[in-house]
């Protein structure tokens, strides 16, 4: 443990971190559908990179909060907000506009179930780290959505 709070957590914190792992993974993955792509705009390219940049040290910290927490990872699915398999095939078929298309509608929706999850964290969780990280989560991933409408459009 790296904080010495090993012992100040509940459920509602290892349930967050247990659902949160999977739906993050999602997110990177998604990220990297865009960022292997050609001929996506550049405001679009620095949003997967960011998404990629802020979830995927999230993911290891949570996965050692777990290890710490004596609590396996998991291997929950079906969060709030996460794209089925249809979703992630037809994402992975995608090209240009419709990929762009198709990653923002999709990691909005995948935002807002994190940002609820991160907020049923906060509700109900007692690990400072865990808190700390839920309002991270909240708000760059607000942030996120903003930006996503913006490139979108009206």
């Amino acid at each position: 443990g790296s904080t010495g709070s090993d012992a100040d957590h509940n459920g509602a914190d290892v349930k967050f971190a247990q659902m949160m792992i999977p739906h993050h993974q999602q997110a990177v993955e998604m990220s990297g559908l865009v960022l292997k792509a050609d001929g996506v705009e550049p405001d679009v390219v620095a949003l997967a990179e960011d998404i990629k940049a802020a979830q995927a040290p999230e993911i290891e910290l949570m996965q050692g909060w777990l290890e710490d927490w004596g609590a396996d990872d998991g291997g929950m699915d079906g969060m709030d907000g996460m794209l089925s398999v249809d979703q992630m095939t037809a994402l992975e078929g995608a090209r240009g506009d419709r990929l762009v298309a198709l990653f923002l509608e999709g990691m909005i929706g995948h935002h807002e179930g994190a940002i609820q999850m991160a907020r049923d964290a906060l509700d109900a969780g007692s690990s400072p780290d865990a808190q700390e990280l839920a309002g991270q989560i909240i708000e760059s991933q607000r942030a996120e959505i903003a930006r996503m409408r913006d490139i979108l459009g009206p």
